[in-house]
């Protein structure tokens, strides 16, 4: 299956109503699903506990910080497959956290259906975030990086 069908199928699993799409051609087979697009890179974060609350009257009363949402554009997956920093094993990664990033640039590689596809920045400015660790897999539309 070319990249140009993949697109396709992924397009249409897009903007319609499923949530799934599975098709085996041959010896190829896709799997598409489909994620809200309210998702925010706060739900792949450890949800927080819950702690007993505290006697009134005591100091620790107040209230302690939630876990800190990064501001900026989030770059995400256009593909399901498998994400990689580097461009081989051996080689250093892309981008890291703090590095400025140019529009155009390489952040990573997708790969999927043993296609390697660069993902570039389309927005200039500065890494504050990396989500996904190298060598996981990745779902259509899930947050890759924060540029601010």
């Amino acid at each position: 299956m070319d990249l140009r069908k993949l697109k396709t199928l992924i397009d249409l699993v897009a903007e319609s109503g499923i949530a799934e799409l599975e098709i085996t051609e041959g010896e190829d087979k896709v799997r598409i699903v489909k994620f809200s697009q309210t998702v925010s890179p706060v739900a792949y974060a450890p949800a927080p506990v819950a702690a007993a609350p505290a006697p009134a009257g005591t100091a620790d009363s107040a209230a302690a910080p939630g876990p800190a949402v990064i501001a900026g554009h989030t770059v995400k997956a256009p593909m399901v497959g498998t994400f990689y920093r580097s461009p081989n094993p051996g080689s250093a990664p892309f981008i890291e956290i703090g590095q400025t990033v140019k529009e155009g640039q390489p952040l990573c590689i997708i790969e999927a259906m043993k296609l390697l596809n660069e993902i570039e920045a389309d927005k200039s400015g500065v890494v504050k975030e990396i989500l996904v660790d190298n060598g996981e897999p990745v779902e259509y539309g899930q947050p890759l990086f924060v540029i601010a």
